[in-house]
Parts: structure tokens; sequence; C-alpha cells
């Protein structure tokens, strides 16, 4: 399935300023009152996971110096510093700088999450109320590293982009992990070998919720390395937890959101939003080297070539599985990922490659679930890590680099 390349000229989407692609306000950014997310902060196990990560002492720090400010114009100033202190922070734990804080493990995608959550919550209580929306976008942005994706310009390095998600479904089970998230810390700022010369990796992480996307969060974040230019992103990849014991490279990406609850437990169905596009496709299509990647075999898990979706057939009214990708003219209700946020990012960012037309590998990449060791499923008995635990999230990390590797090495 080839995608047809729009000029980048044409489109609105030229016109957008880089740091001003913002379609809608998101919920979380209109009320005061503590989020879902940050209402989950009290229970035990985030507690904990603050407490043996040091990143508790981060929060506190920026409580205080919160406090003390009466202005705007300081409070933006506290939230960039300590927003961007505590993306470098998380990524420096996970990449062995520094002193870890505690006995939790390194490789924990957690602590960046919860501490977070932590942060905004206590934006809430700052005053003015005029001024919050502001703050808990910069925030976000800061601590998720969304803002410094720092890609280095000329021709000796490859640069490559690659995201993750936070932890999902914490109402099932709040000690949650994410791999794709550790990934994104372990990976960032990190220079690797490759078949055709050293490759530069920056990386963002991303939330879990419907708004945040609507709101244009990931095209925000793109769209600086993916505009023309001597930085100008060489290959990409959008990465999330998948299924168990398993990764998939999806071939299709579909233009649906089924509705599954995000991590405030809003429930959104319909056509992905994409205002900017030009004629919007049911589909998008990876250009990741697959058959590249598969033949590599590059660590625990085996990788596959996913291309099965789910689709309305052109003249049909009820939707069907094909297992070899879309059928001419068929409407998504479900790409090779699903039709949940994973899929919607690789729809997004597949689509920004098409409208700006760069020609260059991107695509997605899911991950194995990452599952607690025996003896420790029960959330309501078990403790937040185990020696299985780790050991699998590092092995995710592991093979996710060597995904990369290979994949930078076909440039």
């Amino acid at each position: 399935m080839h995608m047809t390349r729009r000029s980048f000229t044409a489109l609105p989407l030229a016109a957008l300023p880089v740091t001003g692609l913002v379609l809608s306000a998101p919920a979380w950014a209109a009320t005061a009152t503590p989020t879902v997310e940050e209402q989950r902060l009290d229970q035990a196990a985030p507690q904990e996971i603050l407490r043996r990560s040091g990143f508790d002492t981060a929060v506190q720090e920026f409580a205080a110096a919160l406090s003390g400010v009466r202005s705007r114009a300081a409070a933006e100033r506290v939230v960039s510093r300590y927003g961007s202190g505590l993306w470098r922070k998380a990524v420096d734990r996970a990449q062995g700088r520094g002193p870890a804080g505690g006995d939790l493990s390194r490789d924990d995608d957690r602590p960046l999450y919860w501490a977070r959550l932590a942060m905004t919550r206590e934006v809430r209580l700052w005053q003015p109320d005029a001024a919050r929306s502001a703050l808990l976008d910069r925030l976000e942005r800061t601590s998720r590293g969304e803002d410094s994706v720092g890609l280095p310009a000329g021709k000796g390095v490859k640069r490559i982009l690659l995201t993750g998600f936070d932890p999902f479904q914490l109402d099932i089970d709040v000690r949650r992990s994410n791999p794709s998230g550790a990934t994104a810390l372990a990976l960032d700022g990190v220079t690797v070998e490759t078949a055709s010369g050293p490759a530069r990796i920056e990386t963002a992480v991303f939330p879990v919720r419907w708004t945040d996307f609507t709101a244009g969060t990931v095209e925000r974040t793109l769209l600086p390395s993916f505009r023309p230019g001597p930085r100008q992103v060489h290959l990409f990849t959008t990465v999330s937890q998948g299924r168990v014991g398993r990764f998939d490279v999806e071939r299709f990406n579909g233009a649906w959101r089924g509705g599954y609850p995000d991590n405030e437990n809003l429930s959104v169905t319909g056509v992905v939003p994409v205002p900017y596009a030009s004629e919007q496709p049911q589909w998008t299509t990876t250009t990741l080297p697959y058959r590249a990647i598969l033949a590599a075999g590059a660590g625990p898990f085996p990788v596959y070539d996913h291309t099965s979706v789910t689709e309305i057939p052109a003249g049909a009214t009820d939707p069907v599985t094909s297992a070899t990708g879309p059928t001419p003219g068929s409407t998504a209700r479900a790409g090779g990922g699903g039709d949940y946020l994973s899929n919607e990012i690789a729809y997004r960012a597949t689509l920004l490659r098409d409208e700006l037309g760069l020609d260059i590998p991107g695509g997605h990449v899911h991950t194995p679930v990452l599952q607690f060791g025996d003896g420790n499923t029960d959330p309501a008995t078990g403790t937040v890590t185990d020696p299985a635990f780790v050991a699998n999230r590092l092995a995710i990390i592991a093979q996710v680099r060597a995904i990369v590797v290979t994949a930078a090495g076909t440039l």
C-alpha cells in the first residue's frame, strides 16, 4: 500500500508556528480540581514508588519553590526549571548518571509519571486561577521531553526520534509500568553505532489521554523535527506496549478512535480529528524497514510484521477483519495496533510524514506486555517491583534499542 505524498507548502499545516499547534484546550486545563490521574497519587503504591526512587524530594522542592512566588512570570520560570529538571533527572537516573535516590530499579519509568502528577496537582493549588492552563501545559511539555528534542545538525550522524507512553490501565493495577516510556528514558540523547554510521536518538513521552491528542500534542512535538532543515529527522518510531510475549511492527494505522477509557477514564469514539490534513485518509502505512527488523531477530522476543486490520469494506455496513491489510475503499475501524492511542499516535505521526512529503522510515512498534513475576500478580497483595519485572523491562528496552539500530542501519 503506497501513500500519496502531498505538498507541504500547499497545506494549512505549513502556516502553523512550531509552538502553536494547539487545536483545542485539553480538559485537564480547565479546572483546579485534581484530575482522575492525580487522585490516584494517594494510593500506597504511587507513594512507595516516589519514596523508593527519591522523586518525592523533587516534588517537595517544586512545591516549596512554587509556593514562594506570586507572579505568573515567576511561576512560569519555576515550572519550566523544575519540569525540565524532572525530565533530566528521570533520563539521568535511567542511564546510570548520578545517585539512584533509592532502591528502585534505575530503568523504572514510573517515578517520572507519578512525580509529574504530584507537580501538576501542586500547580492546581497555586493562584491566580487564570495562569493554571499555561503553567500546566508548560509543566507537561517540559517534563515529558516534548520541548527538548535536540537532534544534531549536519551530515555526520543520523537523526532518530522515538516516543513512548505513560503507564495506563491504572485502575486495574496502579503499580503498572510502561516499557515504551522506560525505553524513551533509556535512549534519550544516546548515540548508537549502526551499519550506516552513528545515529543520535532523541525521545519524548506522551500522555494516555484522548483530549491531549485532540489538542495536537503529537503534531506540536514532532513538527519541529519533521520540517525541512539541518536538524530534520532521518527515521522515527512511535513505541507503545502491545501484546504478551511479542513485538509487532504495525504495518497499517487507521483513522478511528474506538473509545477505550484513557487515564482520565474518558471514552472517545469517532474519526481521529486532524483538521490540518488536506484530505484525511482512512489508512496510513509504516515505512519502517520491517523486513530487515524481522530478519535481524535481535532479542528474546519474536518480532512480527503485523498486517491485520478491522475495516468496513467498500459498500458494506459491518466491520470485518482483514489479515492482509485494508482493502480498496474501506473505512477504518482498527489499525494493526488497534483503535486506542497506540494506533492514533502511529496514524498521526505517519500522516504528518505524508503531509510533509517526507521520504523517510517511520512507523510504530508495539512491545510485549510488561508483567510482574509469578506470585506478584495480585495488586491487592503484591509489591511494586520484583526481579522478573525488572529483568523483563530491561530485556524489552534492549530489544527496542536493537530494533532501532537495525532500522537506522538501512538508511
